[in-house]
């Protein structure tokens, strides 16, 4: 749960700047809820935590990486990472192999194929909900939007790594 600190709670906000922060203020929340809430349901239905099912989105995106590369892209602890890692290999989500340049070094991937056909479709409705809601937005508007949710995921990731003590981000 995000909130103001209490001096800033404090604060009368006023004026049409002030109604628009509270506003975005709420519907972030709203939002990271959703989001939360959402991607809760998607890894429930695959007998996944909501940590696996976006640590395999992750996988997904970024091709094969070590632990430490999990760890520092998802903020999470080292040792919290191993734990997924054994799990998501234990589900055949994922799968440990030899990295292709340094033979000291191991590699986490994804089961690319088995995330598309059983975690993909669940998405689906979602996306062309999505598509329609860009259609409504100039691409300068889009580039704003762009800016915003890229920085605000930057920032949580660092508020995420603080939680976690992983600060080397």
């Amino acid at each position: 749960m995000t909130s103001p600190s209490e001096p800033d709670r404090g604060r009368a906000r006023t004026g049409r700047r002030a109604e628009l922060l509270e506003q975005l203020e709420t519907a972030g929340r709203a939002s990271s809820v959703a989001t939360v809430m959402f991607h809760t349901a998607v890894a429930a239905r695959q007998g996944l935590s909501a940590s696996e099912e976006k640590a395999l989105d992750l996988l997904e995106r970024s091709g094969p990486l070590t632990a430490g590369e999990l760890a520092r892209q998802s903020g999470l602890a080292p040792a919290s990472v191993t734990g997924l890692i054994n799990r998501l290999e234990q589900k055949g989500f994922a799968r440990r192999i030899q990295h292709p340049s340094d033979r000291r070094s191991i590699l986490v991937e994804a089961d690319v194929e088995r995330m598309y056909a059983r975690v993909a479709p669940l998405f689906a409705e979602w996306a062309r909900s999505l598509q329609e809601l860009y259609a409504g937005y100039s691409d300068e508007q889009l580039e704003v939007i762009l800016h915003f949710l890229t920085e605000a995921a930057r920032r949580q990731q660092e508020a995420t790594a603080h939680l976690t003590g992983d600060e080397g981000l």
